[in-house]
């Protein structure tokens, strides 16, 4: 009986303990510190689960635990980095290495530069599959950059419009091709105005007067002949007649029945309202002319990059779809107004046009350059911007990665002003970013 009772017991203790290592061994982890693992994750892919620690399959990380009370995993303490070596009797003296104070012969101590609190250790080898590197913050004077898409417009204060004078019929036309180019002075076509001839006759009668009056006695009417002549061809100016045809009329006694009407500037026919037997008035504008040596450029500048530019600041100016130079240009003016819809100002530019390499309405691009002074600069990749907050991290050494909170300025081609939270000559984080921030969430400390 003694001895059913001592099998009884000892079936009892081995049953418990065996119930309490299944339990142990499959309800979803062990106790580790007196606290309920539930399962492994990938610290890069917390989607990643795992019963068991290990290393993850894909990226080569080691598995971290997940508590039953909702806690995160304890950090590692980072290593601290040794800044320097001081005398504790006399603190003002420091030393870059171990040893005696000569002066006092006291022991120095080592000073060190305590990681700040959300700093995270990253060893080597979790750096280089995260693929991190690192650069300095430098300071430095660097040449900024905008650059603006721009569109291709007619000067406005290069274009010529052809009218009448007098009412009348078209009888030739001789630039009658739209796009053509013409010259200063190039005959555009010829008029027959009924008007224009009477106002020729009284210039030849004004002459014929002056011949008869020379015969007289009276001074004075030889005084007010040259009058009459004067005012006749003055008539026949204002109706934009040339000397070179008045002089005509006057040498061959006649009037000119189909005066030729001739280009007043040089450039390119825009517009042509002109056609021969057509009878025009004063108010119709026959040609619009338009000079393409100079042309200008309306370029859309964000309204946060325009209090930066400034009238007579220079440019340049490149065609999207063509190879060649840049064309130099220089700011005429600023429109007042920011289009509403895309949140830009209107620059304008006054551009030489050499080869005719620009025409009206292309698009084109516009690069404003600045000198600027020294100023503190990261790569553009070294600052991590949530929206809320941007961030850097600082490489302390060891692996210790402290997360900074900085404010950037001016972007240039490849780098970003930083205005605070950064020191020149400081080492950062410039790739791998995002991988080190995941990292960081895994902290504790970090999120403060």
């Amino acid at each position: 009986m003694r001895t059913v009772r001592v099998l009884l017991v000892a079936a009892l203790v081995v049953g418990a303990f065996g119930g309490g290592y299944f339990y142990a061994r499959h309800s979803g982890g062990s106790a580790e510190g007196g606290r309920k693992v539930l399962y492994w994750i990938d610290p890069m892919h917390p989607a990643y689960k795992s019963d068991k620690p290990g290393i993850a399959p894909d990226c080569g990380m080691k598995l971290v635990p997940v508590y039953a009370d909702g806690g995160p995993a304890p950090a590692a303490e980072a290593p601290k980095k040794v800044l320097y070596y001081y005398d504790p009797k006399d603190p003002n003296y420091h030393a870059d290495k171990p040893g005696l104070n000569p002066e006092t012969g006291n022991d120095l101590v080592a000073a060190y530069d305590a990681p700040a609190p959300g700093s995270i250790t990253v060893s080597a080898e979790k750096q280089q599959l995260a693929g991190v590197s690192f650069g300095t913050v430098e300071s430095a004077s660097a040449e900024s950059r905008i650059r603006a898409a721009g569109k291709v417009m007619v000067d406005e204060t290069r274009i010529s419009r052809v009218s009448t004078k007098v009412d009348g019929w078209v009888d030739n036309v001789m630039a009658d091709v739209t796009g053509s180019p013409v010259r200063k002075g190039q005959p555009l076509f010829t008029l027959y105005s009924p008007e224009l001839i009477a106002s020729q006759q009284e210039y030849l009668l004004a002459l014929r007067s002056k011949e008869i009056l020379q015969k007289s006695s009276l001074a004075s009417a030889q005084t007010q002949s040259d009058s009459l002549i004067a005012a006749a061809r003055r008539r026949l100016e204002y109706w934009d007649l040339t000397d070179a045809q008045i002089d005509e009329i006057a040498r061959t006694g006649k009037p000119i029945r189909n005066v030729t009407i001739y280009s007043p500037a040089g450039g390119h026919i825009l517009e042509r309202k002109v056609f021969p037997r057509q009878r025009v008035t004063p108010e119709m504008e026959l040609y619009t002319i338009v000079d393409l040596s100079h042309l200008w450029v309306m370029a859309d500048v964000f309204e946060h990059d325009a209090s930066r530019i400034q009238p007579g600041q220079a440019a340049t100016v490149r065609l999207t779809n063509a190879p060649g130079s840049p064309i130099s240009a220089r700011v005429d003016h600023i429109l007042p107004q920011v289009d509403p819809a895309t949140r830009t100002l209107k620059v304008r530019l006054d551009v030489p046009n050499p080869g005719m390499r620009l025409r009206p309405d292309m698009f084109v691009d516009v690069d404003f350059r600045f000198l600027d002074s020294a100023r503190m600069t990261v790569p553009d990749g070294a600052v991590l911007d949530t929206g809320t907050r941007k961030t850097a991290f600082v490489d302390r050494g060891n692996g210790v990665l402290e997360p900074r909170q900085v404010e950037t300025g001016i972007h240039f081609d490849d780098r970003v002003e930083i205005l605070s939270g950064l020191k020149a000559g400081e080492r950062i984080v410039i790739s791998g970013n995002f991988l080190i921030d995941s990292e960081s969430q895994l902290n504790p400390g970090a999120g403060k």
